[in-house]
């Protein structure tokens, strides 16, 4: 089970009734922060969920409006006396935009621990953490930046049976279970292969913002449980403007995710003028029936499919 919520829509400035877009995944106790713009920790706040809970804050880009709020989001996480290391993943430059930043947050009592993308992809996962793995992924901005998709692997079925048959202890099952290699005293080793069934349909997210349509989008998202995209303009004639300035319309992000199969997209990253993103989604809704425009503050629990 991941829970989803989508703490902030808005692009390039943050509105009365908008934050900047912001992504929070809440995962087994532990907490993934995607861009981290002014206001962030408002709608953290609003949602009554503490920043000491988030253990790695990932970047697209460093422009601003993603990242100008991480100072405060230290400060306070900091403040809310974590001790824990926070992990931090970008881009290039990382580390230098950050100790940048740090100016005026220059005290923690946390260490932080960088995390610089270095290829076009790269995968990695949160600590002590095996079945959660994190992939950023390149895109087509105007300066260096980087979607991101999550799975949550779901290992088969346990076959009673088959533990029976390899006469194995049942005080044993339940580390098979995980996905654990077992070796008794006797120096007997167990491994999970023994006992599980083939591995099943896990939970799939993808999260992108700031680019224009490109095929690693459409790649990474393909079956996306949830795909969260960008889509900063709905108006017909903004598509030279969206090209100019490397974002994307509500329709190309309906057309990538059709191409990708995924089951629901949520739009995001509005631009400032588009005061009522939802007159636009009809026309979305035609390419991609099951597009939502959505809302700050948008959750949902994913779960994995019955079997």
């Amino acid at each position: 089970m991941i829970d989803v919520c989508l703490l902030g829509t808005g692009g390039m400035m943050p509105l009365p009734q908008r934050y900047l877009t912001a992504l929070l995944v809440k995962y087994d106790g532990k907490g993934i922060l995607i861009d981290c713009g002014e206001a962030t920790q408002c709608a953290l706040r609003k949602r009554g969920w503490s920043p000491k809970q988030i253990d790695m804050i990932c970047f697209t880009h460093y422009h601003g409006d993603h990242i100008a709020g991480l100072p405060g989001m230290l400060l306070t996480m900091g403040n809310a006396e974590r001790t824990e290391p926070v992990v931090l993943v970008g881009p290039k430059g990382l580390e230098r935009v950050v100790n940048a930043l740090r100016v005026i947050a220059p005290e923690l009592p946390f260490p932080i621990i960088y995390h610089e993308i270095k290829s076009d992809e790269e995968e990695f996962k949160l600590e002590n953490e095996d079945l959660l793995t994190i992939k950023a992924f390149k895109v087509n901005h105007n300066v260096l930046c980087y979607g991101y998709s999550m799975k949550l692997f779901r290992a088969g079925k346990f076959d009673v049976e088959a533990a029976k048959a390899h006469n194995i202890d049942v005080k044993y099952w339940s580390f098979l279970q995980k996905g654990e290699t077992v070796t008794t005293p006797e120096g007997i080793v167990y491994t999970p292969d023994m006992v599980l069934g083939p591995e099943r349909k896990g939970i799939h997210l993808t999260y992108t913002t700031d680019t224009r349509p490109t095929q690693s989008i459409v790649d990474n998202a393909e079956g996306s449980d949830l795909f969260i995209c960008e889509g900063m303009y709905g108006e017909p004639d903004k598509l030279i403007k969206a090209k100019e300035h490397k974002h994307m319309t509500m329709y190309e992000a309906a057309e990538m995710a059709a191409k990708a199969h995924v089951k629901e997209m949520w739009l995001t990253h509005y631009s400032p003028s588009l005061t009522n993103p939802k007159e636009y989604l009809p026309g979305a809704k035609k390419i991609f029936s099951n597009t939502i425009a959505a809302k700050d503050g948008r959750t949902v629990e994913l779960r994995y499919t019955q079997e």
